[in-house]
């Protein structure tokens, strides 16, 4: 069973392309433009084992909002889309990964139904040329479109590391969360439904 998909979505503002494999092997190749997003989204494919290949075209001569925001929007669809059905996943994952001083916990329910609650204590304005309050813009994006609950948190003194550490938790959260469980018939819902 095949659980890959390639979305792309066009629109004035950006021009995004995403591929996923959700049973790969952590081969993954970036390219938004946005340097530290894209550090971001290698950690998560390679942690995920996800074979993910991003590439956007935004308008960065306005700023990186449009491109980050709409690159979540996608990556989040390919993952809904890889999943199907959802039948016979695991649905939950959690994941608790530190970095240095800095440790970021990731609980998901990518059973369809999108929630976000980020608390990520960032205290400069940007990581290079990402302004730190896109991650958590990025991060709601991204559960919306993959039908995920995602509450993610963390503590520390680094910017990056607190990024770095709450990617790479979430990461290992939806690679536990899309693993196809064997004991498991049908959804892993009492209702039977998403």
């Amino acid at each position: 069973m095949s659980r890959t998909a390639a979305i792309s979505r066009k629109t004035f503002e950006t021009d995004v392309s995403v591929s996923i494999d959700l049973d790969g092997t952590g081969s993954v190749a970036v390219s938004t433009g946005v340097g530290f997003y894209d550090h971001m989204l290698t950690a998560f494919g390679h942690h995920g084992l996800f074979d993910l290949e991003v590439t956007t075209d935004g308008d960065l001569h306005v700023d990186e909002h449009h491109t980050v925001e709409d690159t979540a929007l996608v990556l989040g669809s390919a993952i809904a889309d890889a999943l199907g059905d959802r039948v016979g996943i695991r649905r939950y994952g959690s994941a608790t990964i530190p970095m240095d001083e800095a440790v970021a916990t990731a609980v998901v329910d990518i059973g369809g139904r999108p929630y976000a609650v980020i608390d990520l204590p960032f205290t400069t304005e940007r990581l290079g040329s990402l302004g730190t309050q896109m991650i958590p813009h990025a991060l709601e994006a991204f559960a919306r479109t993959a039908g995920c609950t995602l509450n993610l948190s963390a503590t520390g003194t680094n910017d990056h590391h607190i990024a770095e550490a709450a990617f790479k938790a979430l990461a290992y959260a939806v690679r536990a969360a899309v693993e196809l469980d064997p004991r498991r018939q049908g959804l892993a819902s009492t209702k039977g439904a998403t």
